[in-house]
């Protein structure tokens, strides 16, 4: 993401780390009201991270789910199906969004918000170290719900 660096005029800066396959996935989730469920792992994310954290939301938010979603193959997996017909499917109703539409997922929104307000010009020695910078800016966000309504609202999405 190219943003404004503290580099002199001119001079481009350069960063030598070391390259590795290491990195944080992160899954999430937010509500018209504003609220802000976020999750990290070092690891990539597979069907049963998403079925953990369905079952999170479920605890956490009463009342039936609307689980607006992209068509990335671990929301379609075989897992998944079998946890929504042992009764979770009861309070989740899943929608899939069109096949590449970034713009209609405020969540994208979101991510986007965090990495030019939170996370920009950030070079961090540990994995660890962007995690914790992450659920910062988690912690941040969730104390504007207003700012969270507006990415739901942006994307065209009302609610009653």
């Amino acid at each position: 993401m190219l943003v404004r660096t503290y580099a002199p005029r001119g001079e481009t800066p350069v960063l030598k780390g070391i390259v590795s396959r290491d990195h944080i996935s992160a899954i999430g989730a937010i509500t018209p009201q504003g609220r802000l469920f976020l999750k990290t792992y070092n690891h990539a994310i597979s069907s049963t991270e998403v079925i953990a954290f369905l079952g999170q939301l479920q605890r956490q938010i009463h009342g039936k789910l609307l689980i607006i979603w992209d068509g990335a193959p671990i929301h379609r997996s075989k897992e998944l199906k079998a946890y929504l017909s042992k009764g979770a499917a009861h309070r989740i109703h899943l929608e899939r969004l069109p096949g590449y539409a970034p713009d209609l997922n405020p969540k994208e929104w979101i991510w986007s918000y965090m990495k030019r307000a939170d996370l920009a010009n950030v070079a961090c020695d540990q994995l660890a170290d962007l995690d914790k910078l992450i659920h910062r800016s988690k912690r941040r966000l969730q104390r504007n719900r207003p700012l969270i309504e507006r990415f739901v609202k942006h994307v065209g999405y009302e609610f009653a």
